[in-house]
């Protein structure tokens, strides 16, 4: 069966935040300042509520491989959205389901109305940097917006 993509429902929380602490403990990536310990990341159903936001979860026989989202972040104008929480499961890497991921989340915001997607991430997550890069993401020598994340390092932007 394929994967298929669909909108988070209420149930998807434990999961998504096992996928998304799992992925950084794999690629030992686990520090202050990042969704490792940020609260929202048990309540993404909640958290993407919010007006402008979206969260899109890759699913294949009904078992979620991981996730990643759209969200408004405090601090940006009203242009600029925030990709979020794109984490996938071992299970998920290296078959091109990031990449239609971060399509989805791209042509939602796009619909939108946002002209610019900013991104933060770490060094020690090199396969996704080098998806950004593909997908024509820049960088940026310092963050943008309010996101709380103190602890990635390397900030990222593409118009959309």
């Amino acid at each position: 069966m394929a994967v298929t993509f669909r909108q988070i429902a209420p149930g998807d929380n434990t999961a998504l935040a096992t996928i998304i602490r799992r992925t950084l403990q794999d690629y030992d990536a686990v520090r202050e300042g990042t969704v490792y310990y940020d609260e929202s990341t048990d309540h993404l159903y909640e958290l993407f509520r919010k007006a402008g936001s979206v969260y899109f979860v890759a699913e294949e026989n009904g078992i979620i491989l991981g996730g990643g989202g759209v969200f408004p972040t405090d601090g940006h104008d009203a242009a600029t959205c925030e990709l979020v929480k794109m984490y996938l499961s071992a299970a998920g890497r290296g078959r091109g389901i990031g990449r239609q991921l971060l399509e989805h989340c791209i042509d939602f915001a796009r619909s939108e109305g946002y002209t610019q997607m900013y991104l933060e991430s770490m060094p020690e997550l090199h396969r996704a940097i080098k998806l950004y890069d593909k997908m024509g993401f820049t960088r940026l020598s310092a963050p943008l917006g309010q996101s709380g994340h103190y602890g990635c390092g390397i900030w990222m932007i593409r118009n959309l």
